[in-house]
């Protein structure tokens, strides 16, 4: 019986992608131990649990960034997390650690190459995490889920996606997921979302340009984010909602998506093969556009910038392209050379490479 470590956490970028893994560990093997590693302050100390996975906890220690206090204790705390580490692999006889990045994947790389025993990285951004660079130079094998991500090693094997994503029928579905937003089934739909937050550069772009896409014959369903002060204009062609619970309706719904480039959000859309206006949050390092880019180049995507992003841009880009079928017939082709439905099959076949089978 094989006992695996899952390291990664902190953010659902990181979480969600684990947790697919080990729920593919455990289909394939009943009477392995799937083990996860994460810190107290990370998502995954409420999101592990309730999935039924046992969580060990290791320090939250971050990487200095600056010559600071911090810099002159992070030698000694990082230390203590990494025995923490080997504790948990010795007490538990762990055979393999499977890293994804954030806080709890380093100590837990070092740790493993200590302990003698495989390491395996997935990276889910296009630019990988610091965790993620250092542990791929010493794994037995890496995997990310963008082309041309520079990670020592990785080849792509795409993103392990969540089941309802990856067994969605989206035509069955369809039926019943216009029913669920209050649209008719028979005519297209577009989608457009920013995150549980919602995006107040998307919202007040559809806020000026929602009339031009109805008047083009198609429908909206817009999750404007749970804190917004967009008044609906009561058109049964444009559905404003808050929060959507259930994506894979949203998704069996959409013929064409207007959204933000998250890593799972552009996975789960190229896995779908619905073309997509990717909108990039401009805060933060760039990984969004980077995300994005592969599904570009294919020509399964069309990018804007953030800052560009307006009614106006909605008119001369977004509309046009409704209205062109050939078009988006060429981008839903097109998302078959970047999407997957089995980036958590391909992970577990770099996990039995690393264990030799």
């Amino acid at each position: 019986m094989t006992t695996y470590l899952l390291a990664g956490g902190g953010t659902a970028g990181h979480v969600n992608p684990l947790l697919a893994v080990a729920d593919a560990l455990v289909a394939r093997e009943p009477d392995a131990t799937v083990l996860v590693l994460g810190t107290r302050e990370g998502l995954e100390a409420r999101l592990v649990p309730l999935r039924g996975y046992e969580l060990l906890f290791v320090d939250k220690v971050p990487f200095p960034r600056r010559p600071d206090g911090a810099a002159v204790r992070f030698p000694v705390r990082f230390g203590r997390a990494v025995r923490q580490v080997r504790n948990h692999i010795r007490e538990r006889r762990v055979d393999v650690v499977v890293g994804f990045g954030g806080y709890a994947s380093a100590p837990a790389y070092v740790a493993a190459s200590r302990a003698r025993i495989p390491v395996v990285v997935h990276e889910a951004n296009a630019k990988p995490g610091l965790a993620n660079v250092l542990g791929a130079r010493r794994a037995a094998a890496s995997g990310v889920a963008f082309e041309g991500t520079p990670l020592r090693g990785a080849e792509v094997v795409g993103m392990p996606l969540r089941p309802e994503i990856v067994h969605l029928d989206r035509e069955a579905m369809r039926a019943e997921a216009a029913a669920a937003f209050g649209l008719d089934a028979d005519r297209p739909v577009l989608l457009v979302f920013g995150g549980s937050l919602g995006a107040l550069r998307l919202n007040r772009a559809f806020a000026d340009a929602w009339r031009d896409v109805v008047d083009a014959g198609w429908q909206i369903l817009h999750a404007v984010g749970e804190r917004n002060d967009l008044a609906d204009p009561g058109d049964p062609a444009y559905r404003l909602v808050p929060y959507i619970d259930r994506m894979d309706l949203a998704f069996a719904l959409a013929d064409v998506v207007v959204s933000r480039s998250g890593a799972a959000t552009v996975s789960e859309i190229t896995a779908l093969g619905i073309p997509a206006v990717y909108v990039p949050y401009a805060v933060g390092n760039g990984e969004q556009a980077l995300n994005a880019a592969s599904a570009v180049r294919a020509g399964a995507a069309v990018l804007v910038p953030d800052a560009e992003f307006t009614g106006d841009r909605i008119r001369s880009v977004v509309v046009p392209l409704l209205g062109d079928a050939t078009a988006l017939e060429r981008m839903r082709a097109a998302t078959t050379g970047v999407g997957t439905r089995t980036g958590s099959e391909n992970v577990l076949a770099l996990i039995d490479r690393a264990l030799g089978r």
